[in-house]
Order: C-alpha cells, then sequence, then structure tokens
C-alpha cells in the first residue's frame, strides 16, 4: 500500500505550502528498467473541522472533503503555515477545535511542519525536547514561546527521527524531497526534483536569505568613523586611524563603539565587507578574486572563509542563487 500523507490544512493557510506535499509525493513512483513505476505515496488533504470551506491568506477559500478523522489514517501528517494560528501563535496554547483534531494522530506516525506550522507541533508538546527550526523572522519569537525546544534558525530544515519542522515556504520543498529520498533513496528524490524542475538539494541554510542592517544607534559619537570606514572597505581600515576621526583613545573608541553597535569594530567591518561582496555577487559580472579585493579580503579564500562563516555558503553558490541571469528572466 502506498504510504498515506494526511495534510492539515488550517485557516490562514498559505496556497502555496499546502500545495508542497500535493506536489513532491503524489508524483514519487518507484523506478525500474522501464522507467517509473507505481505510486509511492497517497496524499489527502483535511481540516480540523467536518468537511468544508477553508481561509487561506489570499483571496480565495479551498474546498476540503475531509475532516480531522483523516489523520487517523494517516503514515505522515504534514502541518504547513497558517497565519491565523490565534492562542498558538499568541499563547502557545492549543485551541479545543485543533486538540481535538490532533487527538485523532495514532501513535509513532510520523508528523512533519512546514515554516510556521511548528507552531501546531510545539502547541501539543509534540516538540519538546527537541531539535526544531521555523521561518528565520519566526525563530526569536518560537524559542521564546516554547524554551523547551532547541531552536536552530539557520538551518533549511531539521529532520529528528519521526518529527521533521522546516523553515519558511520554499524550505518546504527541500524537507519534503528529503523525506522522499529518506524513504526510497537518491533515484527517486532526484527523479521527483527533476520533473518539478527544482534542486534535488541546495546548499547551506537560511542565513543567505536574511537581511542584516546594523541596527540603530540610541546615541551617536562614531558616526563620522563608521561613515569613513564604509568609504573605503577596498582598503586596510586600522582601529587607531578609526578612534582618531573621532579624536578618541583607541580604548574610549572600541569601548563606545560596543556601546553603539552592539559589537567589536573589527566585527563591524567583517560583517560591512560581506555584506559589500554580497551586494556586488548580486549586481555585478566581476570575477570572485575581484569581489574579495573590492570588498577588502584580498583574496578569494579569505573571502570565502568569511563568507561561508556568515553565510552558510560559498560565494559561488550565493551568486548562482540570488544573481538573475538572460535564462532565468522572465
Amino acid at each position: 500500500m502506498p504510504h498515506r500523507v494526511v495534510v492539515l490544512a488550517l485557516d490562514g493557510l498559505l496556497p502555496f505550502e499546502l500545495g508542497i506535499p500535493q506536489r513532491i509525493f503524489k508524483i514519487a513512483r518507484s523506478l525500474g528498467p522501464d522507467g517509473p513505476g507505481e505510486r509511492l505515496y497517497e496524499v489527502v488533504t483535511c481540516s480540523a473541522r467536518p468537511p468544508g470551506p477553508v481561509r487561506t491568506d489570499a483571496d480565495f477559500a479551498v474546498l476540503v472533503e475531509n475532516g480531522p478523522e483523516a489523520l487517523a489514517t494517516a503514515d505522515t501528517v504534514v502541518v504547513p503555515a497558517s497565519y491565523e494560528l490565534g492562542p498558538v501563535h499568541a499563547e502557545g496554547r492549543l485551541t479545543a477545535e485543533l486538540a481535538a483534531a490532533l487527538a485523532h494522530i495514532r501513535p509513532r506516525t510520523r508528523l512533519v511542519a512546514i515554516c510556521t506550522g511548528g507552531y501546531v507541533l510545539a502547541a501539543a508538546g509534540y516538540l519538546d525536547g527537541r531539535p526544531a527550526t521555523t521561518h528565520w523572522a519566526y525563530a526569536d519569537h518560537f524559542q521564546r514561546l516554547f524554551p523547551k525546544i532547541r531552536v536552530d534558525p539557520d538551518v533549511l530544515f531539521v529532520d529528528d527521527g519521526e518529527v521533521l519542522t522546516s523553515a519558511g515556504v520554499a524550505a518546504g520543498i527541500d524537507l519534503c524531497l528529503h523525506l522522499v529520498r529518506r524513504d526510497h533513496g537518491t533515484a527517486v528524490a532526484n527523479d521527483v526534483a527533476r520533473r518539478t524542475v527544482v534542486p534535488p538539494h541546495r546548499e547551506g541554510g537560511q542565513r543567505q536569505f536574511i537581511q542584516r542592517p546594523v541596527p540603530e544607534p540610541r546615541f551617536a559619537t562614531t558616526t563620522a568613523a563608521r561613515a569613513w570606514a564604509l568609504g573605503r572597505l577596498d582598503r586596510p581600515i586600522r582601529l587607531r586611524d578609526m578612534a582618531e576621526r573621532e579624536s578618541m583613545s583607541v580604548r574610549t573608541f572600541t569601548r563606545r563603539f560596543r556601546e553603539e553597535v552592539g559589537i567589536s569594530p573589527g566585527q563591524w567591518i567583517t560583517q560591512q565587507r560581506v555584506e559589500h561582496a554580497r551586494r556586488l555577487l548580486e549586481s555585478s559580472s566581476l570575477s570572485v578574486d575581484q569581489v574579495a579585493r573590492q570588498s577588502g579580503f584580498g583574496t578569494a579564500t579569505s573571502l570565502r572563509q568569511h563568507f561561508q562563516a556568515a553565510l552558510g555558503v560559498p560565494p559561488t553558490v550565493y551568486r548562482r542563487t540570488f544573481r538573475a541571469t538572460a535564462g532565468t528572466r522572465g
């Protein structure tokens, strides 16, 4: 019998995420000498209440034909994100309706959350003591609300055996492909990826997608030094020269800088050089060596080390991901 995947559709759901399990699992087939064979998964959608319309975050609803009883038939339950989680998101508490729906899930059923669907699993206690992730924009709130969970905000997904969580939106594709790979091997997963026209595996994690603006200081006494440094990122920047811009000793300048920006001058300069390299990789055709020189790292090796440490991927992978080419423009 095909592995049965039941997707729980909640009010406020994202239609894109609702479609991910349907697309990835429904086209997974066994492979033989004559090509694709039998379907490997059966995918069913249900709601937390009797069959009927479920609101989305778009200008339409979806008609769900199965009630929560379908969860009792699942080998894997998938919970996509919702923007109407109410007390689940605000207080970490399940509604009576949602608690009753989840009660249908059999022991040892595999549980999967996409994006903020993790709040549902967390509120039900399924993630206590486990590693998990969610969309980077919600990671801090998720950790505060559920302190028993070990939240990793950098990864695309976390596989903790029978409980799996993903980062935001498209990371659900990565997670579902991972499950196909785990269940049926690389060849089947690669076949699904090819037919879906997505990479079978993405390098790096969420860090490459996060904009990291420097926080505004509460009071500014090192502004001139920072502006001066930003104008010469391609050249050596000495701490003594920055301090002289503000007519301070190095010790006083370093203390004031930390008070205003929250990190040391050296860390800030490295951060700004990485951000400058990011922009050059996205918007220019400069070689990695040229980007390294213009962003002040000097060599491609130094750039790769700092870029990988900051964003989790090397510069070449980042450029392939974020720089539009003639072949990818609509």
